[in-house]
């Protein structure tokens, strides 16, 4: 999966930008503020329908104009082509086309253009709260289990109906016990999927530690269902029944789920550097897009906001070989060109592009590949 060519009209400083080709690794240079990162905030844009540097339009769409429009041509393999476009209006209304018609819902942009995000924002799958790592987990499973989606909704509609009665005490036994019974069927398949997700994903994960950081001591990977893991979903709710109508809400679910890294039986975000909670994000991610090719047979594309801060030049190096070894397609920034133009061991299928004020300017640095298979995607 390759991401081929981008048209950008009012994204931040970008005022208009059009890249007709990308390579497999992309690497993006500029100073601070030049418009680097609005690149990799109009991908997103075109993958998720949102940014990743918060919900605001008005803060995304260019000063004095209504809207901002990304479009987008993605590849896979045997030359299937699907173009895709978003517009955000500033009362933050969006619009979403696939091939050139509406399209229903973002789940349909994320299955064609499914994207992992490093970024400074990032550190919240170690420091941040709970829902940050289930979205984490959430989006892995989505990618590799096609009945996990429609659960989740079923799920979420569950959950509602459920809290709105307690909330209300309005609910008679029967019409409560209906809800129940439905949430602990939907709730018990949620589980099975991640806990069958996360038998793969941490394997992989230790192992990509193991050469991104291979003086750590003893580390785990650690998922949270979201109650006893001694109970059936069914046996936890009728445990807290009387709770629930007290408080006025479903105390229990994979709703509560978590993931948590321990490093010799203490939480990693508290024995860590800063260097090195940033390489364990980068292992997660890096661990995500390995069980997506292995499970799904496609892959992600990698949007890596200044790598460089926070890692000294041996473990930077060691994060742009694994990126280099996935053969997935990357974009990449930093400040300075030379910072990552030597990373990657095959020139060819490396693009730089300058970043200044806004603009955007290809630099020649040897042939780029625009084939995805050449580029290593599946």
């Amino acid at each position: 999966m390759a991401l081929q060519q981008l048209n950008i009209h009012r994204v931040r400083n970008i005022q208009a930008a059009s890249l007709p080709r990308f390579a497999r690794i992309n690497v993006c240079f500029g100073e601070n503020g030049s418009g680097k990162t609005s690149i990799l905030e109009a991908i997103h844009l075109l993958g998720m329908a949102r940014s990743f540097r918060g919900t605001s339009a008005r803060t995304l769409i260019t000063h004095g104009h209504p809207d901002c429009i990304v479009q987008g041509a993605v590849a896979r393999s045997g030359g299937a082509r699907k173009l895709l476009g978003v517009q955000r209006l500033l009362n933050g209304e969006v619009s979403l086309r696939v091939q050139g018609a509406p399209a229903r819902a973002v789940s349909e942009l994320v299955d064609h253009l499914p994207l992992q995000v490093i970024n400074a924002d990032s550190f919240a799958l170690l420091t941040g709260s709970p829902p940050a790592r289930r979205q984490y987990l959430n989006w892995g499973v989505f990618h590799v289990e096609h009945r996990f989606f429609p659960e989740w909704q079923r799920f979420q509609r569950c959950i509602k109906q459920r809290n709105s009665g307690l909330r209300r005490d309005r609910l008679a036994d029967r019409e409560l016990s209906v809800w129940t019974r439905e949430l602990a069927e939907s709730g018990q398949r949620l589980n099975s999927y991640r806990q069958a997700y996360f038998a793969d994903l941490a394997p992989l994960f230790r192992s990509l530690m193991d050469r991104l950081l291979p003086q750590l001591g003893e580390l785990e990977l650690r998922l949270r269902q979201g109650w006893d893991k001694r109970l059936s979903y069914g046996e936890a709710l009728a445990a807290t029944l009387a709770s629930d109508r007290e408080k006025g809400f479903t105390q229990v679910g994979p709703q509560r789920a978590d993931l948590k890294v321990v490093i010799d039986g203490r939480a990693a975000e508290d024995v860590l550097s800063r260097g090195q909670q940033k390489l364990v994000i980068c292992g997660l991610k890096l661990a995500q897009g390995q069980l997506m090719q292995d499970r799904a047979q496609k892959q992600c594309i990698y949007l890596v906001d200044d790598l460089p801060s926070e890692l000294d030049a041996q473990h930077n190096r060691r994060v742009c070989e694994e990126l280099d070894r996935l053969g997935a397609q990357v974009f990449i920034t930093c400040v300075a060109q030379d910072d990552l133009a030597d990373q990657w061991s095959q020139a060819q299928d490396l693009a730089m592009f300058h970043v200044e004020h806004g603009e955007v300017t290809e630099q020649s640095f040897g042939e780029t590949s625009l084939d995805p298979a050449a580029a290593g995607a599946k």
